[in-house]
């Protein structure tokens, strides 16, 4: 017990002094978007807002899906870091259950365990809000949450109709962030990095800025460790 309780202490440090949005108890069950249909939120999706992110480093994020397989759906996600570097991951995602299909599960290594993506609203063509909780111990929980778009910005009335739909539903977003998607910073960037797959992670280049990075991750602790002290990430997306 004594043991458990170091490691949440620790983790607590750890998520404090990166600006984790940490809170006491288990995670909330907000609803999510009925009758969700995965073929219609294929595509390229832009990053408007998130809540701060460890894994999350930069700006221009953007989370592009495909049809992996049946049932099964590619995930591509890219952000440009401030030494110009594009930090781009690989991974796949799926429906624990068939009949909830809008909770879904985010694999990016086979080592690792995979992280909940659960779509909370979307109309395909517009916006999506997702989140994400992880509990440590049913001591607390950390939130993360994304407002989406199909396009690079969204209206000031549609973002307030987006917080509402979190902050009823019991999840603090005081400390949303906004991502930056200006044409002059992330124009023909993102679309100029392509990914190296390799066995152990996956190194990614730009082809514009000549940067490499490798990533590995073993699991959601072995996460919050390595975004706390290196510039490894996995994003959730």
């Amino acid at each position: 017990v004594q043991a458990l309780q170091v490691l949440s202490l620790t983790l607590l440090s750890v998520l404090a002094a990166n600006a984790q949005t940490f809170r006491p108890g288990k995670c909330p069950q907000p609803p999510v978007q009925a009758n969700f249909d995965a073929a219609r939120y294929l595509g390229k999706w832009y990053e408007i807002q998130k809540l701060p992110a460890i894994f999350q480093k930069g700006e221009c994020s953007t989370a592009t899906y495909s049809l992996k397989s049946p049932g099964v759906v590619g995930v591509l996600n890219k952000e440009l870091l401030s030494n110009n570097t594009v930090n781009a991951i690989t991974g796949y995602a799926k429906a624990k259950d068939p009949s909830e299909p809008a909770k879904l599960e985010v694999t990016f290594f086979e080592d690792s365990s995979p992280g909940p993506y659960w779509v909370l609203s979307t109309d395909y063509k517009g916006h999506s809000v997702v989140y994400s909780c992880t509990e440590f111990l049913s001591a607390f929980h950390v939130d993360f949450a994304w407002i989406l778009s199909r396009e690079p910005t969204l209206s000031k009335e549609k973002l307030g109709e987006l917080y509402n739909l979190f902050t009823s539903n019991g999840i603090n977003i005081d400390v949303m962030t906004v991502t930056d998607q200006s044409q002059e910073l992330c124009v023909d960037i993102l679309e100029n990095a392509y990914v190296l797959h390799s066995s152990h992670g996956m190194h990614i280049e730009s082809k514009l800025l000549g940067h490499v990075n490798t990533f590995i991750c073993v699991s959601a602790v072995d996460l919050i460790f390595a975004g706390a002290s290196t510039s490894r990430a996995s994003l959730p997306l």
